[in-house]
């Protein structure tokens, strides 16, 4: 059986501190938190579902500009106990492209109740290193490769 990943971006989001945003889910009680990510809709670009993402889980339609995205496709693999309980056991991950933005506006313009239902419950600005120590365990090597390859913008 060939393992099928579902298809999805990334935002490296980046102030003017060099700190980069991450949000803490509703949808699981833990303790780990996340940069915005999900899925590419079928017939949408890369691009258009970052930007469709980064709207749904910040609020954000302005005040940033895309200044990178990775050469390749970054994939992470669901835990063997978590594979039929994400997206019905459809996929065993994702494979993702990430696109590093820089962030220009001010805090008060990020809204995570945009929506009905807000994918996030806080969010905060972080030493992107600190990213490694705060998402969950599966995503680690991921979140290390997006690091190493948009450290070229963190200065």
């Amino acid at each position: 059986m060939t393992k099928k990943y579902r298809k999805g971006v990334g935002i490296f989001l980046i102030n003017d501190k060099n700190e980069v945003w991450v949000g803490k889910r509703f949808d699981y009680k833990n303790e780990y938190w996340q940069m915005p990510q999900g899925g590419i809709d079928d017939f949408e670009s890369p691009e258009k579902a970052m930007k469709r993402e980064l709207m749904e889980e910040t609020g954000l339609q302005e005040n940033y500009k895309i200044i990178g995205k990775t050469n390749k496709w970054l994939k992470y693999n669901l835990p063997k106990d978590l594979v039929n309980e994400v997206w019905n056991g459809k996929y065993v991950g994702q494979r993702q492209i990430w696109f590093a933005c820089r962030f220009f506006g001010h805090d008060r313009q990020i809204n995570l109740n945009k929506f009905d239902k807000p994918e996030f419950c806080k969010w905060k600005w972080i030493n992107p290193m600190d990213c490694i120590r705060l998402v969950v365990p599966f995503k680690k090597k991921l979140y290390n490769s997006v690091i190493n390859e948009f450290s070229k913008f963190l200065c």
